[in-house]
């Protein structure tokens, strides 16, 4: 069990911080998901089994949970689309996780994607120094009724791009074209104008040294269409809720 969660564990904290939109709250149910399966007499031991019990976790530490509400349905399904889309779950395997019959997980998915459809379109800016990726990118959340209001390929250039169109999402890449950060311009961006970002990056061990300020949405290159769709969407749900 301890050699298998070791190597699903980004995994787990991956879909746990988009879940909740936050670094620290997702790595905190992880941490109590990780507990619960020590102190189970018959731990889960492969990755169904340890996502099962991550999803109590979050069903546990969810808002309406504590305040003993009833479950909320989009949530629910926004966690089948971050399954199927994000993390790669068969269908048979979300409602698994889900704990649904099979044949829900295809009209939650399809109700998590006409809500993020009709309520998320918003101003977008791409940080992004490969103008092949840079238009894919581009394509895939215009798919999704967002518009693309700027690009950059720099730190410099994406920060003062930033402050004059003030966008309301930010997806950047960590290594730039003069060998900036990314990350660096992202941390200042989002300090002033308080956006979500979505990095999309083929270097994400640089943003997962284990240290504070680690992002709570990060996708890897190759990425694929609906990956990116999942997440950009998750991060406006998230960053609507807070608000």
């Amino acid at each position: 069990m301890a050699d298998n969660l070791e190597r699903e564990l980004p995994y787990l904290r991956r879909y746990a911080r988009a879940v909740t939109g936050s670094s620290q709250r997702g790595d905190a149910i992880v941490e109590v998901a990780i507990a619960s399966l020590i102190a189970a007499e018959d731990p889960a031991t492969d990755k169904v089994g340890f996502f099962c019990n991550l999803e109590t976790a979050i069903r546990e530490a969810l808002p309406e949970a504590k305040a003993g509400a009833e479950p909320d349905p989009a949530s629910r399904a926004r966690r089948a689309l971050l399954l199927t889309a994000m993390e790669g779950f068969k269908v048979d395997d979300t409602a698994t996780i889900l704990g649904c019959p099979t044949d829900e997980v295809g009209a939650l998915m399809v109700e998590a994607e006409q809500e993020l459809t009709r309520s998320l379109q918003t101003r977008v800016f791409i940080m992004e120094d490969e103008p092949l990726v840079a238009a894919h990118i581009s394509q895939i959340v215009s798919e999704l009724g967002h518009d693309v209001v700027g690009q950059a390929v720099t730190r410099d250039q994406a920060v003062e791009s930033c402050r004059t169109l003030k966008p309301n999402l930010l997806l950047a890449d960590v290594q730039l074209a003069d060998g900036s950060s990314g990350a660096d311009a992202a941390a200042i961006i989002t300090e002033e104008l308080g956006i979500p970002v979505v990095f999309i990056t083929a270097y994400p061990q640089k943003l997962l040294t284990g240290r504070g300020g680690e992002p709570a949405y990060l996708l890897a290159k190759p990425f694929r269409p609906d990956m990116v769709k999942a997440v950009v969407s998750q991060a406006l749900i998230q960053s609507m809720t807070a608000q």
